[in-house]
């Protein structure tokens, strides 16, 4: 059942011992969706708790800081930025899939899995709704929220250069910068800083790129064995996803990465019309219209051909004037 703000807020304000849930691999928003929420409303006095089906990388640590998780039987079982069951990973979605209350979430490709959604399809970020959330709870938003907010806003915009970045998101992002959000030094770990094991790992996944469709797309593939060679891991991949995309031309942009039980995920970005999310919906995926996501099964050339059958089908009836 579809739900408003103003029936979260009072959801959120009836129940206690609340557990939030975030995504695989989770990104920024998801994590600073979920760890402000917690912190509001720890000081609210309810005692909430974060899982999340993969470790936290380091760059979020922040985040965390004085939340305690501590161990209780959930009253009130919450997904934040999750759009499918299946994305929560495989051990928390054999254990909550079928009890979650209510999601919180700014997917359109939302299967409306839980008891109760928040959705709002045209918010560039989960966090976006969780500020306004906040608000409608009459939460405090100390320095510490307004930074994992502004981290779940800037990064799920791409530091408000993806298409879905709108009006709202640039007064909420100054709202935030006005609350305290630490936005020099998120810009700087986020946006502006290479690991040498990322650097390593960038100029390998360079080299493979190759392209299809008159140069109009642009695919890279990140294997297990680059990963050994640079010394990096999945974790510091997120930034590669945008890379095909910036070549002049390219219309669709691809990354796919090796997984380490087999198969492979595959990031889609694209510009002007062609929606990422159809594409990715096909092979069981779904996200956002420029930005999406898949996960194949096979050898890599069946991952491939796969994705390219699909995006050959999406850019055939996109024409430039």
């Amino acid at each position: 059942m579809r739900i408003d703000m103003q029936e979260t807020a009072n959801l959120l304000r009836q129940k206690n011992n609340i557990l939030f849930l975030c995504h695989k691999h989770p990104d920024g928003d998801t994590l600073g969706s979920a760890s402000s929420l917690a912190h509001a409303l720890t000081a609210m006095g309810k005692t909430v708790r974060i899982e999340c089906n993969d470790p936290i990388p380091k760059d979020f640590s922040f985040m965390f800081e004085g939340i305690e998780n501590p161990p209780f039987e959930p009253e009130f079982v919450v997904s934040i930025d999750v759009a499918d069951t299946k994305l929560l990973g495989n051990e928390l979605e054999e254990k909550y899939a079928d009890c979650i209350n209510l999601c919180i979430d700014h997917h359109s490709s939302n299967i409306l899995y839980a008891e109760k959604i928040f959705l709002d399809s045209n918010s560039a970020s989960t966090a976006e709704m969780i500020y306004l959330l906040l608000g409608e709870l009459n939460a405090e938003i100390t320095p510490l929220i307004a930074s994992c907010l502004f981290t779940g806003v800037s990064t799920d915009t791409g530091c408000f250069r993806f298409s879905n970045t709108t009006v709202r998101t640039f007064e909420i992002a100054s709202k935030l910068a006005a609350l305290g959000a630490d936005t020099y030094n998120i810009i700087q770990v986020f946006f502006e800083t290479k690991t040498k094991t990322y650097a390593a790992l960038e100029r390998l996944a360079l080299d493979s790129m190759r392209f299809y469709f008159s140069d109009r797309c642009a695919l890279i593939c990140v294997t297990q064995d680059m990963y050994e060679k640079s010394g990096s891991n999945e974790s510091e991949t997120d930034k590669l996803a945008n890379l095909p995309r910036q070549v002049e031309g390219v219309l669709v942009g691809i990354t796919m990465r090796e997984l380490k039980d087999g198969g492979f995920k595959a990031s889609v970005r694209t510009h002007g019309d062609i929606d990422a999310s159809e594409i990715c919906k096909r092979l069981g995926g779904g996200g956002h219209k420029g930005a999406s996501g898949c996960t194949l099964c096979g050898t890599k050339q069946q991952a491939i051909n796969a994705l390219l059958k699909e995006v050959e089908a999406e850019i055939d009836v996109y024409r430039i004037d």
